[in-house]
């Protein structure tokens, strides 16, 4: 289980545009909604206050589900770590890059 931290709400936010249905840049579809899973109720309750405050610095509406987690699937092998793995890759520049950096977070 993941504790549902302060940072990790902050850097989740600023790490994707919330206000945008089913689309993350130029990936659209229902595999890319803005979704934040809980475990908890205080992690509900942490994830709509967090959602309540960055809202307030938006002039669009977030459209960030907050949903209960369910069954979790882990990634298939090749997945994990993938950009440690694949830093060169242009997905990784152009994709993954500039959101680390528009987080301060060097790997």
């Amino acid at each position: 289980s993941c504790a549902l931290s302060k940072t990790i709400l902050e850097w989740f936010w600023k790490a994707h545009d919330p206000t945008t249905m089913n689309r993350q840049g130029a990936d659209v579809g229902t595999q890319y909604r803005s979704v934040i899973f809980y475990e908890t109720e205080e992690q509900r309750e942490r994830a709509e206050r967090s959602k309540a405050a960055y809202q307030q610095t938006l002039k669009s509406e977030i459209v960030t589900e907050i949903a209960p987690a369910k069954v979790f699937y882990r990634a298939e092998g090749y997945h994990q770590d993938y950009y440690r793995k694949n830093k060169y890759e242009p997905y990784c520049r152009h994709v993954i890059q500039p959101k680390l950096e528009k987080l301060h977070i060097e790997l």
